[in-house]
């Protein structure tokens, strides 16, 4: 394990280390300028941005998006695939599709789809006479909804990830579990609720907080559709930092956001973990 280590050590450990300490200073964009130390001034000045506070709104209401409908579409597909049982394997196959697909061609895929007047989402309800117009949802563009617009290739191009999580987890509950509830007269969301779900904790807690970190962290899939707009109504924490950092040059401020963003989801992944997995309450 030493290699493996001292790779991690060097390419994950020392970076964490310095970009922490970066939160500390005060920066200057260009190379061999000094470095001021202003203790804790840069996080005093994040949590007073407001357009930090608006972000981390935004991010917080893009994760729940996408994980809530992530969980509720994948635990539908993998319920469905462990009832079919073998005849699901080409099925499990092509679903699993959208994964191969990276996040920058799924953004500019849908961006296309979605895009005001000549969307194909658009023109295709039009033509079925659910819309008066092409351009009568602005997907893209209306402040309102582009949020939510964002979210759809996210969910489109991950949901197979839960399901495949969850999948497997289904292979390992007992059958005669689920046989003794049919024969007490238990219907299925009884089953589904108090004895499916609950054996499949660990596994949906895994599933939850890496798909809650992925989903909270999206970048390239956002900047591709909206750029951060309209009206930085899609402008999550990481397109936050990220333009802090390059387009107005404050290192020191980008660190500060960006340690309290990583100590937000070590906080969330920890209480899923409690909450969710809850580690030693079958042995209680």
């Amino acid at each position: 394990m030493v290699p493996a280590a001292l790779f991690l050590a060097a390419f994950v450990l020392w970076p964490l280390i310095r970009f922490i300490s970066d939160s500390f200073y005060e920066i200057s964009p260009f190379a061999g300028a000094p470095r001021t130390f202003v203790g804790f001034a840069n996080y005093a000045t994040a949590f007073a941005s407001e357009a930090f506070q608006s972000a981390s709104v935004r991010t917080v209401v893009y994760t729940l998006v996408v994980v809530v409908a992530e969980f509720v579409l994948g635990l539908a597909v993998a319920l469905l695939f462990t009832a079919l049982g073998r005849r699901s394997a080409v099925f499990r196959t092509i679903f699993m599709y959208p994964l191969m697909i990276a996040p920058v061609v799924a953004g500019l895929l849908w961006r296309f789809l979605l895009i005001d007047n000549f969307g194909i989402i658009n023109q295709f309800l039009f033509e079925a006479h659910i819309l008066s117009s092409p351009d009568q949802i602005q997907w893209l563009s209306n402040p309102d909804i582009a949020l939510f617009s964002v979210a759809i290739p996210d969910i489109w191009l991950t949901t197979s990830f839960i399901t495949l999580v969850l999948f497997a987890g289904l292979q390992n509950v007992p059958g005669d579990v689920i046989e003794a509830a049919r024969i007490d007269g238990a219907r299925y969301p009884r089953i589904l609720f108090s004895i499916i779900i609950p054996l499949l904790r660990p596994v949906i807690a895994v599933a939850l907080i890496v798909r809650g970190i992925d989903a909270a962290r999206a970048f390239d899939i956002i900047l591709i559709q909206t750029d951060g707009g309209p009206q930085g109504s899609t402008t999550t924490l990481s397109l936050l930092i990220y333009r802090t950092m390059t387009r107005f040059g404050d290192p020191g401020l980008a660190s500060a956001m960006g340690t309290v963003y990583l100590l937000a989801m070590l906080a969330v992944a920890i209480a899923a973990i409690m909450l969710i997995w809850r580690p030693g309450s079958s042995a209680r």
